[in-house]
């Protein structure tokens, strides 16, 4: 009865949130005080302990440091240069764009912010080459999406920390959120070649050259904020990764042991703060506020469901109705179909990562291949219209006449696309990690 009322507590806060605006981890905190304290009978203290400081403070620190590169214009510049190197190939442009979109999300923008400046731009770039706004809205989503998923990006250090929440070991949750950006960058890479190289597209292009603007160059600060981005991103990839190859090592395990890129990137705000890189009331303003809210209230109410044990009577249904083979398929589906309404970092991973361990120790499947196929197959469908991604693309259309062009475009072909790619890959990754 206790995993009833949790289940429909957190589909209650993701149906509101959806209907009344109003972020969906307010409701979760308000779910996980009243079944916490009032059914289960948990202190106020144990529930106010289950919002998740680590994750918080992890995305504060590293948002912070990130959020210099775009108050002094450092990524949007970067966006333009990389854009520009693919004038000579004019039917490559949507690569252009994906590329460019990985490579400021990687470097610590995050999906929301990118897709904010960067939507706009690709379908103005549309207007004028002749290129698919379908395609160009799949290029951007893409690329926003396998960027914030890099290791030291937004969404990637969330799904490490859930990972380590779920009981993971902090060196296998870094292989594992390498699996998921390998696995992000793939899949794009096969469904945009696809639709490049065929449909007509390349003749539609002729006109792409001509729309290139070339870039001003980096003033001094924008070179100083790329180095120390650059600098930061080497510490933190280069000790767990020096561990890896080098596991005996004392001197290195003693370093990666006391690494931290939350800690790391407090130090290098406090160098970018010195060298007057970035306003800092800008730069805390504009951190993901309600990002961090949506996230830590919900994995306020996903641990009150670990405590009446919801967590592991899902792991148990899946791993008892469905055969071995078809499980990784079916966490794939179910993160698909709650990321055509809901948020994958917010509500997708949060719900279904704590229910890996168990479900990989009952079927023998690896780990990885779950923690991949809960990703891949919720970010196939946030290029949906009602999820979060495809309705900032839809907010980016100059006109209503293109949105309302776009909408069916998005819905019913790039979700699709996106899906049945997602799941072949998922079906392949199975493959190959089987036994």
């Amino acid at each position: 009865m206790m995993s009833l009322l949790v289940v429909l507590a957190i589909v209650i806060s993701i149906a509101l949130g959806y209907r009344t605006k109003i972020n969906t981890g307010f409701f979760a905190i308000a779910f996980a005080y009243l079944l916490g304290c009032f059914v289960l009978g948990l202190k106020a203290p144990e529930v106010i302990r289950m919002w998740p400081i680590q994750i918080f403070f992890v995305i504060f620190a590293v948002s912070v440091f990130y959020n210099f590169a775009l108050v002094n214009g450092t990524l949007e510049k970067l966006a333009g240069h990389l854009m520009y190197s693919c004038r000579s190939f004019p039917y490559l442009l949507p690569f252009a764009v994906f590329l460019a979109a990985t490579a400021i999300a990687a470097l610590g923008a995050g999906f929301y912010t990118v897709l904010a400046f960067m939507a706009p731009i690709t379908l103005l770039l549309c207007d004028k080459t002749g290129m698919s706004k379908m395609i160009g809205a799949m290029a951007v989503n893409y690329g926003a999406l396998a960027g914030a998923n890099f290791m030291t990006s937004q969404s990637g250090l969330i799904f490490r920390g859930l990972m380590q929440n779920a009981g993971v070991a902090p060196d296998v949750a870094f292989v594992n959120a390498i699996a998921i950006f390998a696995s992000t960058m793939i899949i794009p890479v096969s469904v945009l070649g696809v639709l490049v190289f065929s449909n007509g597209h390349r003749a539609a292009m002729n006109g792409a050259a001509d729309a290139a603007a070339r870039p001003e160059p980096f003033d001094a600060t924008q070179k100083t904020t790329l180095a120390l981005i650059f600098t930061m991103m080497a510490i933190v990839l280069g000790a767990p990764l020096l561990h890896l190859a080098f596991p005996a090592n004392a001197a290195i395990a003693f370093v990666n042991a006391k690494m931290d890129i939350g800690l790391v990137a407090s130090v290098f705000s406090v160098v970018a703060l010195l060298l007057r890189l970035g306003d800092e009331k800008k730069v805390v303003a504009m951190v993901p506020w309600s990002t961090l809210i949506m996230i830590c209230g919900v994995g306020m109410l996903i641990s009150v469901a670990i405590k009446a044990g919801t967590i592991d009577l899902l792991a148990s249904w899946v791993t008892a109705s469905l055969p071995g083979a078809l499980v990784p398929l079916a966490m794939g589906v179910v993160g698909g179909v709650m990321s055509l309404f809901s948020s994958t970092l917010g509500v997708v991973t949060p719900a279904l990562f704590p229910t890996v361990p168990t479900i990989a120790a009952a079927t023998g499947i690896d780990p990885m291949v779950l923690f991949v196929s809960i990703v891949v197959g919720a970010q196939a469908s946030a290029i949906s219209p009602f999820s979060s991604g495809g309705s900032l693309v839809l907010g980016s259309c100059a006109t209503d006449e293109g949105r309302a062009k776009l909408f069916p475009q998005l819905l019913f072909h790039a979700v699709p696309i996106g899906g049945v790619a997602a799941l072949g890959f998922v079906a392949l990754l199975s493959l190959a990690f089987r036994g």
